[in-house]
């Protein structure tokens, strides 16, 4: 089992999600997580846009990893959106992104965080991976994709 599968419920998993920018994205991402995990969209869009000055999230291969801590959250939180039309995400290979996973940690959170990080960038490295997401149908089966998984 890899260590995502824990973190991410399906409810926040999206297929196909509208979204016309970061700035948007992030907007959704917040009012997602504020109803399923109860801390505030503001919050979280504040942390996901401060982290985001500091330096594009985005890996390449239109992928990006946009994530922040919230001193409100308890666990760690996370989303996974595949865009209907990618976006702009300064991302080092110019590539607009059209895959996207949040994870939103709290403030105290320990070594784990980063390890997830590190999972996540694994698991974004392998384009069988990529191409079988950008297919996938729906959310079921982009989060049972992520579950199978292994690192």
């Amino acid at each position: 089992m890899n260590l995502i599968t824990p973190l991410l419920r399906p409810e926040n998993v999206r297929a196909d999600l509208d979204a016309s920018g970061k700035k948007r994205l992030f907007e959704l991402v917040g009012e997602m997580l504020q109803a399923n995990y109860g801390v505030a969209a503001a919050e979280v869009f504040d942390s996901l846009f401060s982290r985001e000055k500091l330096g594009s999230t985005a890996l390449g291969y239109g992928i990006a990893i946009p994530h922040g801590r919230i001193k409100e959250l308890d666990e760690t939180a996370c989303a996974f959106l595949r865009l209907k039309e990618p976006i702009d995400f300064d991302a080092p290979d110019n590539l607009p992104v059209d895959l996207v996973f949040v994870l939103m940690a709290p403030a105290a959170a320990t070594d784990m965080h980063l390890q997830v990080l590190a999972e996540l960038a694994q698991m974004f490295s392998d384009q069988a991976f990529r191409d079988r997401l950008r297919q996938a149908p729906d959310a079921t089966a982009l989060h049972g994709l992520i579950a199978q998984w292994t690192p």
